[in-house]
């Protein structure tokens, strides 16, 4: 369902990724590792859409459509949603006038969704406004859960979020990605037929890997030097990156692929 090719991105005019190729089917979950700066949140940025990212080649397919070039509400009306690293404040708007937007006109309970994120004491405060890293973190898995898209973006969701809530937000996101606790135990015939059902899709950027403790991961990649350099068992991979860095990580893995 979404499908990215040969794809180059620039910003204030420099190149920050290069030769980008990612297919994400439907129900799978993509985990991207990657030191700071080298293209993790460009990449979500543009596939969301945002036109300070120049598209300067290559393509990008979301439910068999180009969309490479239109704007964000269409890709938003498509079914893509992302949940931000630091959102920004939005004074004189109401966190539950922003959950019902997110909704686009259907009906929802707000204050049921709110429940599940332990997020009802917040809804008419403004959006994000004194709020704490992980009640932001919160207030962006409320807006997602509203909009319930096929694709999800998350950048970084354990940023700035202590323990006590890190599971938490782990749950909520396996329970927007359709995934529940026995997709972390070893495959079984009923957990294949279960992946099988799954339509939602996610791309998720980490640097601790503690959402992988709650989100069973499809494939781990790293995206290194504005490159996307392997694609590996997410485990595996932040297993090589704690003990030997990113560098010696992508030259180890390239080895081992060819």
């Amino acid at each position: 369902m979404l499908v990215i090719e040969d794809l180059q991105v620039e910003l204030a005019g420099k190149i920050i990724l290069n030769h980008i190729d990612l297919e994400i089917k439907p129900g799978e979950t993509h985990v991207l590792f990657g030191p700071n700066g080298s293209g993790k949140t460009t990449l979500l940025m543009t596939i969301m859409g945002y036109p300070q990212y120049h598209v300067k080649k290559g393509k990008i397919y979301f439910k068999g459509q180009d969309i490479t070039n239109i704007p964000i509400n269409e890709r938003a009306e498509l079914g893509i949603g992302m949940s931000y690293q630091r959102p920004p404040t939005i004074h004189g708007l109401k966190t539950r006038q922003m959950v019902h937007i997110c909704a686009r006109h259907k009906e929802i309970d707000v204050e049921e969704l709110a429940r599940r994120v332990n997020f009802q004491d917040f809804l008419d405060r403004d959006v994000n406004e004194g709020f704490s890293g992980g009640e932001i973190k919160r207030s962006e898995l409320l807006q997602l859960m509203a909009q319930d898209p096929d694709l999800m973006l998350f950048d970084e969701p354990e940023s700035g979020v202590d323990m006590e809530n890190i599971a938490l937000v782990g749950k909520t996101i396996a329970m927007l990605l359709q995934k529940d606790s026995d997709d972390l135990k070893p495959v079984s015939k009923s957990k294949m037929q279960k992946k099988m059902e799954r339509t939602k899709m996610g791309l998720i950027i980490t640097h601790t890997g503690y959402i992988l403790d709650y989100v069973a991961a499809d494939k781990g990649q790293v995206l290194y030097n504005g490159y996307l350099s392997c694609v590996s068992n997410p485990r595996e991979i932040l297993n090589c990156i704690s003990k030997s860095g990113y560098e010696e990580c992508v030259r180890c893995i390239i080895g081992e692929n060819y």
